[in-house]
């Protein structure tokens, strides 16, 4: 017969509840650890957020105002007289009609120039001249304007997408500009394919303040949504001396600095207050901080085209810029600034490369909010 031993019950007990404590110990760290990782995640997923989006209400269409009054192109250089007693070696003649050659003019300076004097009676309208009286409601945010300038109330422009990206695609865009007292968002949305069944979207968002040499980005936000992949975000934070660029890298801030979607209003800001900008043959600087690169970016003027919209021919100055895009690179974009539309932006012309691009035209008057 074999005798069976047995664990005294108490020392049974001791070692069940020894285990018990152990159990209840890891789950309480986990527990911990647990809750740690998710304070963690709530805090990113509130730092990745896209801010909320001010949301108003449009509730009629903007008038076009008078014809514009085209820019004069710069004047000619002046012949150099040469003197009579003295005889100097041939040089290369400067022909009469060749414009002077400056530098392009950057958007600190152009912000922080004195506003041109008022013209006299007799000469012609000013083609900025606004003519809706809700642009210049007084408002908190005219403390934060150069002189003679009120930032306009919120503003939706609508356009009509075409371009190629293997092969023609379609869509809709819009741009969309909103303040409240000294703040201010833009937003750039642009969708291909069908409502129901997008290929693609992308919203390029920028939030700051009004100054009184224009708009100053504190945060831009980029969120791209292609067919059958992840959603890829991108966020800039603008400090007062320093960017903090989507990989973490810190830049320089410089002064004008503008982000993708900003870019489009601070360029209207200041064709406002000065038209002289547009002269043909002209150029025009902008520090421009995208999510891969911070660079000073030059857009030459063109000249004065006329685009055929739904509402009738609007003349607009083209800006292009004078890098070239290249696969891998940041995209460039070409301009056409309405002066009938208080200089709104009538068209945009997206690249990437000579076989990737969007283009963007202005579908329906733009849209204004109530005062």
């Amino acid at each position: 017969m074999v005798r069976r031993l047995t664990m005294p019950r108490a020392q049974r007990w001791r070692r069940s509840a020894a285990a018990l404590a152990l159990v209840l110990g890891v789950i309480a760290v986990h527990g911990c650890v647990a809750g740690r990782i998710a304070a963690l995640m709530a805090d990113f997923g509130a730092a990745a957020a896209m801010p909320p989006r001010i949301v108003v209400a449009y509730v009629r269409e903007m008038e076009l105002s008078a014809p514009p009054v085209v820019a004069p192109a710069p004047p000619p250089r002046p012949r150099a007289r040469r003197a009579r007693a003295v005889r100097e070696p041939a040089a290369a003649p400067v022909p009469a009609s060749e414009p002077a050659s400056a530098p392009p003019t950057t958007v600190a300076e152009a912000a922080s120039a004195p506003e041109p004097e008022a013209a006299p009676a007799s000469a012609p309208p000013a083609a900025s001249a606004p003519a809706e009286a809700a642009l210049a409601a007084a408002s908190p945010a005219s403390a934060a304007s150069a002189p003679g300038f009120a930032w306009p109330g919120s503003t939706r422009l609508s356009y009509v997408l075409t371009g190629n990206y293997r092969g023609e695609i379609h869509g809709l865009a819009q741009v969309e500009w909103v303040r409240v007292d000294l703040r201010y968002q833009v937003h750039l949305d642009v969708s291909v394919g069908l409502g129901f069944a997008k290929l693609l979207s992308r919203r390029m968002s920028s939030e700051g303040q009004l100054t009184p040499e224009g708009l100053f980005p504190q945060r831009y936000d980029e969120d791209t949504r292609v067919a059958f992949r992840d959603p890829r975000r991108a966020t800039m934070l603008f400090e007062p001396d320093a960017i903090v660029m989507p990989n973490g890298q810190r830049r320089e801030r410089w002064p004008g600095v503008q982000d993708t979607a900003s870019q489009f209003v601070q360029l209207t800001y200041l064709f406002t207050l000065h038209p002289e900008l547009l002269s043909q043959g002209g150029a025009i600087e902008v520090p421009l901080a995208l999510p891969r690169s911070v660079d000073r970016w030059t857009y030459d003027v063109l000249g004065l085209d006329t685009l055929d919209t739904p509402f009738g021919a609007v003349e607009a100055f083209h800006l292009k810029p004078r890098r070239v895009a290249r696969p891998g690179s940041d995209l460039t974009a070409e301009i056409w600034f309405a002066p009938a539309l208080h200089y709104l932006p009538v068209r945009i012309r997206i690249q990437q490369d000579a076989e990737t691009y969007i283009d963007l035209m202005i579908k329906r008057r733009p849209q204004l909010a109530a005062p």
